[in-house]
């Protein structure tokens, strides 16, 4: 079969979209498919149209929709599709009813489609092998890495932040991983390195830097606003490594609702008392390493290949 995917992402980007795009590539091309990826739709002929983002991908959903009316489409939601753009876009909304199908990256999403839509929905968890890197060893530092590229969603600051807020005696280092999306983030971050002898800003790394550095941190901290279902949330839980996370829905959909290391979006002085309790208290440490283990198998490879596999098998 022929498939096309859509992302807005382009080629060369480490955005989440554009590794979701290419991971899902290799998925359905071990499945025997031929499988395309594109920034726009060319026109060309496909047998099924597999769109990122509801609505920056409208326009070539429209267009597909418009020349190949019975040939299925399947959009996946992103975080801004989910929790900003389906409540407020017209042309997201359009995509949502062209679909076939409505792919999700955690089980909370479907909570904001509109109920009438909802039976399209299908969740497929982000999948990732173990890093072939050695866990956290724990030295002269307590590391805490964050990794996400600069963008105001992320609110990449609060953990530096909540650095400052910790006493002399702690170990604690932040190491934050991502490229700046703009001229004054850069700025913030160099500035924050100078002002705040805790953090280490890394800039922009290959995928595979940043998994080691994540594999051999002892926390990640995701302190997001705003996501669909963050891919370093499968990282870290299938290396095992402690995360502490913003209580979202697109991150609660993934650890669960009983996860014990949510702290609220933008309490600073929250995460700077979680983060010096993990430091201290290596119970907690080991029970979030358990939480962790234990949700690993929902992320594997396999399971992410049988999901489109039969996912593939409703529409085709």
């Amino acid at each position: 079969m022929k498939i096309q995917i859509i992302t807005p992402a382009p080629k060369g980007s480490r955005h989440g979209n554009r590794v979701t795009a290419l991971r899902w590539q290799s998925i359905l091309a071990s499945l025997g498919h031929q499988v395309m990826v594109s920034e726009c739709y060319d026109e060309e002929e496909a047998d099924l149209m597999i769109a990122l983002h509801a609505r920056r991908s409208a326009p070539a959903i429209e267009r597909f929709s418009r020349l190949h009316p019975r040939t299925p489409i399947v959009v996946a939601l992103t975080g801004t599709d989910v929790y900003k753009d389906i409540s407020r876009s017209v042309s997201a909304v359009r995509s949502l009813k062209i679909a076939s199908r409505l792919v999700t990256l955690q089980d909370l999403a479907a909570l904001e489609i509109p109920s009438d839509l909802r039976p399209k929905v299908r969740v497929i968890h982000q999948s990732v092998d173990p890093t072939p890197y050695s866990t956290s060893s724990e030295d002269t530092h307590f590391d805490v890495c964050v990794v996400a590229h600069l963008r105001p969603v992320k609110d990449p600051f609060r953990t530096a932040l909540a650095s400052r807020l910790l006493p002399k005696s702690s170990r604690i280092r932040i190491l934050q991983v991502g490229s700046a999306m703009s001229d004054s983030m850069a700025r913030r971050a160099t500035s924050e390195m100078k002002k705040n002898p805790r953090f280490l800003w890394l800039g922009d790394c290959s995928r595979d830097q940043a998994r080691q550095i994540m594999a051999r941190s002892q926390v990640l901290v995701l302190s997001s606003r705003l996501e669909g279902g963050a891919n370093v949330i499968s990282e870290a839980i299938v290396d095992h490594v402690p995360i502490v996370a913003s209580e979202i829905p697109g991150s609660v959909g993934l650890l669960g609702p009983d996860y014990p290391a949510y702290f609220q979006v933008g309490d600073t002085k929250g995460l700077a008392t979680l983060l010096l309790k993990l430091e201290n208290d290596r119970s907690l440490l080991q029970l979030l390493r358990e939480h962790c283990r234990d949700l690993a198998p929902w992320f594997t490879p396999q399971r992410e290949t049988i999901a489109w596999e039969h996912l593939l098998k409703e529409i085709v």
